[in-house]
């Protein structure tokens, strides 16, 4: 039921207006009054009338300053103005400012609502329009992500200039403008789910953090299984220092009711030049590596790793610190990209004073090659692909050469992990392609719906499946319908609403407009396009 608002200085004619009208049996909800626009204005900003009647002339403010300062806060509401004179100057100010009728009074009741009826058409369709619009933008949100996804590599990869950046961001709507930049990279993970599994509680502490988030200082980027990238904004180093402790203390206050989630992230170093961010974002990287080596939850600043002295003797090693369960979850987790960090995290955390010493020196990279041998072969690997270490004379000869051995089969090793898993999520994509083809119909299908079939987190399966088909599921779910309805539309008479139903839109409307969208012309266009070729 429509909202109605009538401002009337002539009490006469208000009352005549209120009360000469059956308001609710045609559908509309008499909300409110007022004799001229002052009272008015405040009055229709707590009400939010769906239609503002009122008159033209009026003491205080008249009827088109009234409109004007309603479209200017709340554009939606349609606007009829009643009035004894016929200047055209009226008129045509009134066409001006968006009013949606110019009626001359008196006016009767039934005149009145025959206008009514005209406007609140228009009002239930540009409403129809607001929601297909809303419903495409929610249903694409996964390729925003996925765009704001490339975009961040593009960030911290430095293959684009400045000005290419900006254009780019301008595309996103992201507001990358600041004096100072730094990143912190996070990651935010439950002990009690394994990888594949649905977390709400994660969800829910994610949605917390992302509501402390502002554009304006700081802007999240999604990286998939690797967690968040948070880019703050500041004009000054000092602004920038404040944000990020608010930031870090704001997660710790946040996290600290969820005892059963661990969170690591890794802290940048300031710069202040966006062709600068690759190098923040490999300080970042060093930091964020060091999730392997930590049991405790922490975020970790890219200047303590530098700063840390080497004060270890060999008779000091704590035997936690050459523990190869930090390889072994490395190797798990992992992407190549982080090894050669993690294993310098691990070199510092041994100490290389300690590696100094020939005899751990080889008690090391031993340990981590039969470490990196037991992990292929529990992906029926052969061990085979990997080197085994040379300990003739002259070989492994100090620290350096040890630690690029073992950067080398790690490297090798996660290499073969990710060749492996993408074999095996090869065939869950398969599955994921199958069960759209067998129910792209059904309206309700969607990512989670998917996801829960093949037993994937929605997050997780949408990383995967852009990454084996260099698309969306969102994207490919569309594409898929759109190419069906292209073939009915061309092979069968059926009515376009028909066709809508059969390929997953309950909304003929929505399915237009989609089409339309993705094709670039209506149902009924391609339909007459094809009829066309045809003679």
């Amino acid at each position: 039921m429509l909202k109605v608002f009538l401002v009337e200085d002539e009490f006469v004619m208000r009352e005549g207006i209120k009360n000469n009208v059956d308001w609710a049996a045609h559908g509309y909800e008499f909300c409110g009054e007022a004799g001229d626009g002052e009272v008015a204005f405040p009055m229709i900003q707590k009400l939010k009338p769906d239609i503002v009647i009122t008159d033209i002339r009026m003491p205080f403010m008249d009827g088109l300053e009234l409109s004007k300062l309603i479209k200017k806060e709340m554009p939606w509401i349609e606007i009829i103005i009643l009035t004894g004179f016929e200047e055209f100057a009226y008129a045509k100010e009134a066409i001006k400012i968006g009013v949606a009728e110019y009626l001359s009074k008196p006016i009767s009741g039934d005149e009145l609502l025959k206008e009514l009826d005209i406007v609140s058409a228009r009002i239930e369709e540009k409403r129809k329009e607001r929601e297909i619009r809303d419903k495409y933008d929610r249903e694409m949100e996964e390729n925003i992500q996925n765009n704001r996804k490339e975009f961040f590599l593009h960030l911290v990869s430095g293959d684009k200039s400045p000005a290419e950046l900006h254009e780019m961001a301008d595309g996103l709507s992201i507001d990358i403008s600041a004096i100072w930049y730094n990143l912190i990279l996070f990651q935010l993970k439950s002990s009690t789910h394994q990888e594949d599994e649905f977390s709400d509680s994660v969800l829910e502490a994610e949605e917390e953090l992302r509501s402390f988030k502002d554009d304006k200082v700081a802007l999240v980027f999604d990286r998939g299984l690797e967690g968040k990238a948070f880019l703050f904004k500041g004009d000054s180093q000092e602004e920038l220092i404040k944000l990020q402790e608010e930031f870090v203390s704001k997660t710790k206050e946040i996290l600290s009711h969820y005892q059963h989630l661990k969170y690591f992230g890794g802290v940048g170093k300031a710069v202040n030049r966006l062709r600068e961010l690759p190098e923040c974002f490999e300080q970042a990287s060093r930091a964020f590596a060091h999730r392997y080596l930590m049991e405790e939850s922490s975020i970790l600043d890219s200047g303590q790793i530098a700063d840390k002295q080497e004060e270890f003797l060999i008779e000091n090693v704590n035997p936690k610190q050459v523990d190869r369960g930090r390889i072994l979850e490395f190797l798990k987790l992992g992407n190549q990209e982080e090894t050669r960090y993690f294993v310098e995290g691990f070199f510092q955390g041994v100490g290389n004073e300690a590696m100094k010493s020939n005899i751990f020196r080889q008690y090391i990279v031993m340990d981590a090659y039969f470490c990196v041998g037991d992990f292929l072969e529990s992906l029926q690997i052969s061990r085979d692909e990997i080197v085994a270490p040379d300990f003739t004379p002259g070989a492994l000869k100090d620290v350096e050469s040890a630690k690029e051995y073992i950067i080398s089969i790690i490297h090798k090793a996660v290499g073969l992990r990710e060749q492996t898993a993408g074999d095996r999520y090869r065939g869950v994509v398969m599955q994921v392609m199958q069960y759209i083809e067998e129910n792209y119909a059904d309206e309700d299908l969607s990512l989670n719906l998917v996801a829960s079939h093949v037993n994937f987190s929605p997050n997780h399966l949408s990383t995967i499946f852009s990454q084996q088909t260099n698309q969306t599921f969102i994207k490919y779910l569309t594409d898929y319908r759109m190419n069906k309805a292209k073939e009915l539309l061309r092979c069968t008479g059926e009515k376009s609403s028909v066709i809508s139903m059969k390929v997953g839109y309950k909304d003929p409307h929505y399915f237009s407009y989609l089409f339309k969208k993705t094709q670039g012309m209506t149902p009924t266009q391609y339909r007459g396009k094809k009829d066309t070729k045809g003679e």
